[in-house]
This record gives structure tokens, C-alpha cells and sequence, in this order.
């Protein structure tokens, strides 16, 4: 599902990026080619319908990336943190022997006084 969504963010990106090259704000572009008013997809037609998929692809991203990071912070909280694993491998290794009281080095390399 997350490799699904990542494929579907990049794919309506790209879309995202030529629907935003075709538009000219100043009435080029796409629209540029349709002079005539009365053709099928005229000028105001070609400017509403980038328009329209503009907004919508962005929608789609926007919403696509809230749901991937939804996913993928759900996703993270199922596997164990370094801690527990660590405390795992505590667990498993034999205690070690500690030593004798009276065989403990002193650090200061001080005489002992009793």
C-alpha cells in the first residue's frame, strides 16, 4: 500500500508539472493554439479544465502525503526500538562473575587503610 501511494504521488506529480508548463497566465500557452471561439475546447474551456486538474492533482498529493506518513509512522511504532533489543540480548548472555570484595583494584592507587 505505501509503495502504491508512492507511485501514485510521483506519477500525479509529473502530471502536476506539464498541466502547470502548459498554462500561461497571460492567456498563452495551451490556450494560445485555440483562437477561434467556437471550437469544441475554446479558450475559456482549455483554461478551466488546466485549472480544474491543477487544483484536483494537487488535492491528490496533498492528501496522498498525509495518508503515506500516516502509514509510515503506524508502521515504525510496530518494530521493537533499539532499547527492548538490547535488553533482549542482556537477557540471553550469562551474568558475568563478579569480582571478590576483597580483589577490587583501587583506581587511586592509594594504600588501603583498615
Amino acid at each position: 500500500m505505501f509503495n502504491l501511494l508512492i507511485a501514485l504521488i510521483v506519477i500525479a506529480s509529473v502530471l502536476l508539472i506539464v498541466i502547470v508548463l502548459a498554462q500561461n497566465p497571460q492567456g498563452g500557452g495551451l490556450s494560445q493554439g485555440f483562437s477561434s471561439s467556437n471550437q469544441f475546447l475554446g479558450v475559456q474551456s482549455t483554461n478551466n479544465f488546466l485549472n480544474k486538474a491543477t487544483w484536483s492533482l494537487v488535492g491528490f498529493v496533498a492528501f496522498a502525503s498525509v495518508i503515506t506518513a500516516g502509514i509510515s509512522i503506524s508502521s515504525t511504532d510496530n518494530t521493537s526500538s533499539d532499547s527492548e533489543v538490547i535488553k533482549n540480548v542482556q537477557a540471553e548472555q550469562p551474568a558475568s562473575q563478579a569480582p571478590a570484595a576483597s580483589k577490587t583494584a583501587n583506581p587511586f592507587n592509594a594504600k588501603e587503610t583498615k
